[in-house]
């Protein structure tokens, strides 16, 4: 195993580097959250949507022609 030694301000910037790369990976995390939730959302809307033109149509075929 490779061992380095690293001064006091190289340990201060790879702990930087570590919190960015912490903070990058939480925002993906939350924007792929959120991106699932819209999709779930989308797909419900979607199907309200198909089950409202299916009741239109019933209505509209259900009525007498005058």
């Amino acid at each position: 195993m490779l061992v380095v030694a690293l001064s006091s301000g190289e340990k201060y910037v790879a702990a930087a580097y570590v919190v960015f790369l912490a903070l990058v990976l939480a925002y993906l995390g939350i924007m792929a959250a959120k991106l699932s939730r819209l999709e779930r959302e989308v797909v419900a809307l979607a199907e309200l949507a198909e089950r409202g033109d299916a009741l239109n149509e019933d209505s509209v075929a259900k009525e007498p022609v005058a």
